[in-house]
């Protein structure tokens, strides 16, 4: 593995954590067993390889949109995290717009700050009727045929081989379908294309994305290992899940990360609750919670190899401590601090420590809290890959506007 998994101040929390380890590596045997196409795609790469020719082609484009929302946006919004999106801009690369929200403001100030002409579409939506989505879609045509330029020649979507209103809207248009297996849950479809594709846009190599997810899946310990984690202190009433990196490059990951965990176990009355944190932000705004609030945490610290990185301070106007050090001494100074603050705290506490970020790495990463997840949902005794409450929730939506439509 490309990087290094600790677990600090376990013992004190779960004497019975042996056993727990043991109960989860079996339900890990179970899942591996599973016959679904996550664990399938890091050995293959021929849809990769199909969606090649609309890449080269979305990639002329100064600014490409991403229409989505949820598992069909976050995944790829990490992925593209690896090559700077959200962080600056990638001149090689189209500017990335993840349109994942329904805020008319935030859509309006977006079309008006972007030319058309020179732009592309990528419109995902698993089940091809998500509400947000298609909304997305049918204004930004609207625009589209207002300006007289072909969606044909703009849009891509990514949705279920079915009927449905996008795959009406594609066919309508002569718009370029690729498909969404309807075996993979979207919170579960970042290795897929719907994760790839805006990623290598953004620079990624997808292969070597799936290689590392192949590599977790090879020797899954640290995923064994994070499921018997969660579900120990469970049993001692530490019920959230806290995601820290230091590493600006996987800011997006604790969005995923929110997602999966939650709508996995998140039933029946069980789960644990997922909170994204940032390193060094959230020193000075969660910190003083984690360390003298409840114990009711679990924290998991994702840390990079930041010694010597950086330009040298050498203006005599810079403290002792900060004097001819570099930014990436502060932050690995800073990395230590909050972690040996932790043990004093007897803050249950994982690290993650990544030597270098990559595509290998970040593959592996993610299959591993993909993993982590589908084993805990194992140990709950709960589907992971259902959401009846969310479904709940759509319905209602939609009966709203109805409603509302009528009167």
């Amino acid at each position: 593995m490309n990087y290094n998994q600790d677990i600090i101040q376990a013992s004190g929390f779960c004497q019975n954590f042996d056993d727990v380890q043991e109960s989860a590596r079996k339900a890990c045997e179970k899942v591996l067993n599973y016959n679904i196409p996550l664990l399938k795609l890091p050995q293959h790469s021929d849809d990769i390889d199909k969606i090649d020719h609309s890449v080269a082609y979305l990639n002329k484009f100064s600014d490409v949109v991403v229409l989505g929302t949820g598992g069909s946006s976050l995944g790829a919004q990490t992925l593209a995290g690896l090559k700077g999106y959200g962080l600056s801009c990638n001149k090689n690369s189209p500017r990335l717009h993840f349109m994942d929200n329904i805020d008319p403001t935030t859509f309006d100030l977006l079309l008006n700050n972007i030319d058309l002409e020179s732009t592309g579409v990528i419109v995902i939506s698993k089940s091809g009727t998500t509400a947000e989505t298609l909304c997305q879609c049918l204004l930004m045509l609207q625009h589209f045929t207002a300006k007289k330029l072909l969606p044909s020649k703009h849009f891509v979507a990514i949705t279920e081989p079915k009927d449905s209103q996008l795959t009406q809207i594609a066919k309508n248009y002569n718009i370029t379908t690729y498909d969404h297996d309807p075996n993979l849950g979207g919170r579960f479809s970042v290795l897929s294309i719907v994760g790839l594709m805006p990623a290598m846009l953004a620079g990624v190599d997808a292969k070597q994305v799936r290689k590392g997810a192949q590599q977790m899946l090879d020797n899954p310990d640290f995923a064994i290992q994070g499921a018997a984690l969660n579900f120990a202190l469970l049993q001692q009433n530490i019920n959230q899940t806290v995601l820290m990196p230091y590493i600006d490059r996987l800011s997006f990951m604790g969005l995923w990360f929110r997602q999966l965990w939650a709508e996995s176990v998140g039933k029946n009355g069980k789960g644990t609750t997922p909170i994204r944190a940032m390193g060094t932000v959230d020193q000075h705004s969660q910190l003083q919670l984690y360390l003298d609030g409840p114990k009711d945490k679990l924290f998991t610290v994702i840390t990079g190899s930041f010694s010597g990185q950086g330009s040298t301070l050498s203006d005599p106007m810079a403290p002792d401590y900060l004097h001819g050090r570099t930014m990436g001494d502060l932050m690995a100074a800073e990395q230590r601090a909050t972690i040996i603050a932790m043990q004093e705290k007897k803050c249950p506490t994982r690290v993650i420590d990544i030597p270098v970020l990559n595509e290998q790495t970040m593959g592996a990463l993610l299959m591993q809290f993909m993993l982590e997840t589908m084993i805990m949902a194992e140990l709950l005794g709960v589907d992971a890959f259902d959401q009846p409450a969310v479904e709940r929730g759509k319905i209602l939506a939609k009966q709203y506007m109805q409603d509302t439509q009528a009167a």
